[in-house]
């Protein structure tokens, strides 16, 4: 971990606040959901990835368009979209609400975290060597 957190910041708060979203995405995924814990919990999931959506602005490792890549592309859909999975809870299409948080964990986190894999990113040299 002493790789990640030589990185500037918001790298090393950004990768921690995604893994902590990793793993409460998967609580949550498991829970039974509609009570008070999964609201609550999916309140702070929902901030979390607010806050690693929001936070990849400020990172600038991969850039194709000025300081900007394609995954800055993914973080504006993350933040469109969660606001839409909120929208389905609160009017009570939780079929929606469940299809749209689903999607989110796995394109947002899952498949974004494949990518911080490949060679020469600080996840890569952390989790793979």
């Amino acid at each position: 971990m002493t790789l990640l957190f030589n990185e500037a910041q918001p790298i090393p708060l950004h990768a921690i606040m995604a893994m902590i979203a990793i793993i409460l995405g998967g609580i949550q995924l498991s829970m039974k959901k509609g009570g008070p814990i999964h609201k609550l919990l999916g309140r702070i999931w929902v901030g979390l990835m607010m806050f690693v959506a929001i936070s990849s602005f400020f990172i600038h490792k991969t850039k194709m368009w000025g300081d900007y890549s394609p995954i800055h592309l993914l973080s504006l859909w993350t933040i469109f979209i969660l606001g839409v999975g909120v929208y389905y809870a609160r009017v009570g299409n939780i079929k929606r609400h469940k299809q749209v948080m689903i999607a989110t964990y796995f394109f947002a986190l899952i498949l974004t975290g494949f990518f911080t894999l490949m060679p020469g990113r600080v996840m890569h040299q952390i989790l793979i060597g």
